[in-house]
């Protein structure tokens, strides 16, 4: 993390912390850990397209699936993301 691009912003019903990586690091972040104390650690996945399909391969398959359950499950990608919406297509 790059200190000074680093940011946070508090209002009485809001809080944003602002991250910055440092230039020497690469690629997307795939989640992020947040709580009180590092024993009660939350964590959160970042939306991606992976971590999408993730998400909804579990909800459609929890348990190992078979491979004819595996080609049947549909195709997601992520399409767009902004502060108000998400824009999923699903074949």
């Amino acid at each position: 993390l790059v200190s000074p691009e680093s940011s946070v912003s508090v209002s009485a019903h809001n809080a944003v912390v602002g991250l910055a990586k440092a230039p020497g690091s690469t690629g997307l972040w795939d989640k992020f850990s947040f709580g009180l104390d590092p024993s009660a650690l939350q964590e959160r996945l970042f939306v991606s397209e992976e971590n999408v399909d993730g998400f909804l391969g579990t909800a459609f398959c929890p348990s190992p699936c078979s491979q004819s359950a595996l080609e049947s499950q549909p195709l997601i990608e992520v399409l767009d993301v902004t502060e108000d919406r998400i824009q999923i297509r699903v074949e």
